[in-house]
């Protein structure tokens, strides 16, 4: 049996499900602007059912999507509010598990073509990694969708003296190959080079997550996924300045079901697992009752 780290799952969405408020192009950076106090509670709930990793909510705090809207001066505000949130909750869970900094993609998610080049991208993280470097026990590099958006992300967080876990999302058709359309086996030179802690498959479809999964087994450090539960990235999403209601949950992904999906990456060798966007609390409370369940430990 394997020692198993469960992720917490959607943090974005859930505060934007639970805000009640009309959907921006700010996404949960505007629900933690006005309700606060709902990005502890999220936290909290997720380490009550067992998760032992909190994903900050800094995944779209990123200079180049603040500025669109004039809240580039709040970005090491935004940031600590996202960082204390996550550590409060660890501490009011009895202060066990990991806070993990989330840093998101440039510009906008599943499009890696409107990201800078990694060089360029490199110098844009560089500040959400000083902001949060001495205040999280990890860098989760989330949703990088090609070989040089990963290089970019990779370049600002290494060397840090944190561990860096990479997760990387796949086409929801054919989970080997990246959402750029690169191979995902492409990515094992980058892997190489900057040697990450971890490799995930994240925000895709759960039956595509599986065989990015199946790829990313062969580059011989620990591995996961944790999938979302959206019914495809429409076009709509992939307009500029999308917001989140272009894009619909599923009917057919609950609890029970999801959870057969992560108990099968566990099966293929995977470490580490949780949810993505509409992965909610009830979702993690399963896949904890069914690693516990089939022997395995939960750290």
């Amino acid at each position: 049996m394997a020692q198993v780290t469960l992720l917490d799952g959607s943090i974005g969405q859930e505060l934007v499900k639970r805000s009640g408020d009309r959907a921006t192009p700010l996404w949960s950076t505007q629900v933690m602007i006005d309700h606060p106090k709902l990005v502890g509670e999220v936290h909290l709930e997720y380490f009550n059912v067992g998760a032992t990793v909190a994903t900050t909510n800094t995944y779209a705090v990123l200079r180049d999507r603040l500025v669109r809207i004039g809240l580039e001066d709040k970005i090491g505000q935004l940031t600590g509010t996202a960082v204390r949130a996550a550590r409060r909750a660890r501490a009011a869970g009895g202060g066990k598990g990991r806070v993990a900094g989330a840093i998101g993609p440039l510009v906008q998610s599943y499009k890696p073509e409107t990201c800078p080049p990694a060089a360029e991208a490199a110098k844009i993280y560089a500040e959400p990694v000083a902001l949060m470097k001495d205040h999280v026990d990890l860098f989760l590099l989330e949703t990088m969708s090609s070989v040089d958006q990963a290089e970019g992300a990779l370049r600002a967080a290494s060397g840090q003296g944190l561990p860096v876990w990479l997760a990387v999302s796949v086409d929801d058709h054919d989970g080997t190959r990246l959402r750029s359309g690169e191979p995902v086996a492409d990515l094992a030179g980058t892997v190489e080079k900057h040697a990450p802690a971890a490799v995930l498959v994240n925000c895709s479809r759960p039956e595509a997550t599986g065989a990015g999964i199946e790829v990313i087994k062969d580059f011989g450090l620990p591995f996961g996924g944790y999938a979302n539960g959206f019914t495809e990235i429409s076009d709509g999403f992939l307009d500029d300045a999308p917001t989140v209601d272009a894009l619909e949950q599923r009917k057919d992904l609950g609890p029970l079901e999801y959870a057969e999906y992560v108990m099968g990456w566990v099966g293929q060798g995977a470490t580490i697992v949780g949810g993505c966007c509409e992965i909610g609390p009830a979702h993690i409370a399963e896949i904890a009752r069914c690693l516990q369940a089939a022997g395995h430990e939960i750290v």
